[in-house]
């Protein structure tokens, strides 16, 4: 720390402050604001020039003057202290512990800003993840280092799905029999509101998984700033863990829409030109510079893998948002508003939903030989139902063809046998892809193109092929 305090700030505009010291201040370094009575908060440098230094307060701005204010830049830029006793703790949206046990007994701390992982280093994610939701692990399967996204919308029930992922979410490396490993959880709460945050802690405390669970929550009530820190805070954790520890970090971040209007506040305040919406036009890179920060680093048996949440404005999926995040992420879990109207959990939309990463992580050793031939004909008869249902609702369902009523009837039997699940039932990837195969019997076999004839024979006549 420098220690040297400079008197005085150009201007406050809400929680950034001006001031006219600009000379040895690095970008992003920590810096320490006082009032006239020697209140201390802290911020962070967000913007320099030749002559001032803007810097984003933490929290308010109350009782800060002008003349009387003291600014000391620390000279580093902001950290996390990490080690051993991370795992079952919980901190606020700037690393701070919040659950009454004090710092944890380490000296090493991590800059929470991160670096960008050399592409060269990289491992190409293949492992598959077992999360026991058919509408996931046969139809959009996770793989382990990837970001997958679920796309939401006000009132549906994505914080159920996330907690269901959380508690069943497995690693099974070779085979649908393996032995499967377990994940530790890295949880980033930002914005939302306290009984959002006592539902996955309630979770996590019942399932008894709170022990490997890291949580960092930023409620509504807090500075919508600390939304801004909270992300890196939790993805540092999750590197520490994964890259030093060599464990299987799993990230669950919600809601990331609410990080998205803190960075558009921070934005309109320092004067910026708006993009789409009144969002920065660095908002694909401020996005891309976390999502990034998952994946398997050569040298290292550890793995992020990054399940970011965020409700759709308007049940809008071209909102700058989710399409920004569709560009950078690998894939989409959308869920549905008529199907959970419908009754339907989860209500996994099945023509958007997608994993671009799931024909790497599926097949002979890793999943079931079937599993690729089974989820492409699922998909293209799912296609089909859309395609009559819209043509029954003009003409009526009277008047479709008998070909017609059996994809009619086929939606039903996919809907309510293979994506309507219990939030408590684990179903294996065999149980799953049985169940895709009992529901495509509802087809005639001369429509069953996109399937190996001789897995008709084995799985759906149960004979061995000659």
């Amino acid at each position: 720390m420098r220690g040297v305090e400079f008197r005085g700030l150009t201007r406050i505009e809400g929680p950034v402050v001006i001031t006219e010291r600009s000379r040895n201040v690095g970008f992003n370094e920590v810096a320490a604001v006082y009032d006239r009575n020697g209140g201390r908060r802290l911020g962070r440098v967000v913007d320099m020039s030749g002559d001032w230094t803007a810097i984003q307060l933490f929290g308010s701005n109350t009782g800060l003057s002008a003349d009387e204010s003291r600014v000391e830049f620390l000279g580093a830029p902001m950290e996390l202290r990490v080690g051993e006793g991370l795992l079952g703790r919980i901190f606020n949206g700037l690393g701070e512990p919040v659950d009454g046990y004090g710092e944890i007994l380490s000296s090493k701390r991590m800059d929470v800003n991160g670096l960008p992982i050399n592409p060269y280093a990289r491992t190409y994610p293949r492992d598959f993840i077992q999360t026991g939701i058919s509408a996931i692990d046969g139809m959009n399967t996770l793989i382990r280092g990837q970001k997958l996204p679920i796309f939401s919308g006000n009132g549906l029930p994505h914080n159920r799905l996330a907690a269901q992922i959380v508690r069943q979410a497995r690693i099974i490396t070779s085979g649908a029999g393996a032995s499967p490993e377990p994940f530790v959880i890295v949880f980033c709460a930002m914005g939302v509101k306290y009984d959002v945050a006592r539902f996955f802690l309630s979770g996590f405390e019942r399932s008894g998984v709170l022990a490997n669970v890291v949580v960092f929550l930023s409620l509504a009530d807090a500075p919508s700033l600390e939304r801004l820190v909270a992300p890196k805070c939790a993805l540092t954790a999750a590197e520490y863990l994964a890259y030093e520890k060599n464990m299987h970090v799993l990230v669950v971040m919600t809601d990331m829409t609410n990080y998205c209007e803190a960075l558009r506040e921070v934005s309109s305040i320092r004067g910026e030109v708006p993009s789409r919406k009144g969002y920065p036009g660095y908002l694909y890179s401020d996005l891309a510079s976390l999502y990034e920060r998952a994946g398997k680093i050569a040298g290292s048996t550890g793995s992020i893998t990054q399940i970011p949440i965020l409700t759709m404005p308007n049940d809008d999926i071209s909102h700058p948002i989710p399409d920004l995040s569709g560009y950078i992420t690998e894939g989409q879990i959308v869920l549905d508003r008529e199907l959970s109207q419908k009754g339907i959990y989860p209500p996994v939309a099945g023509l958007p939903s997608l994993s671009r990463l799931m024909k790497d992580g599926i097949g002979p050793g890793m999943t079931r030989e079937d599993h690729k031939d089974v989820s492409s004909q699922l998909f293209a008869a799912y296609s089909k139902v859309k395609q009559v249902r819209n043509l029954a609702s003009i003409i009526g369902e009277e008047e479709l063809s008998e070909g017609d009523k059996r994809y009619l009837k086929f939606g039903e039997r996919f809907e309510q046998d293979f994506l309507t699940q219990d939030e408590t039932e684990n179903r294996s990837i065999d149980r799953t892809l049985d169940l895709g195969w009992q529901v495509l019997k509802t087809l005639p076999r001369d429509d069953l193109l996109r399937i190996n004839q001789e897995y008709i024979i084995k799985y759906m006549d149960g004979k061995e092929p000659a």
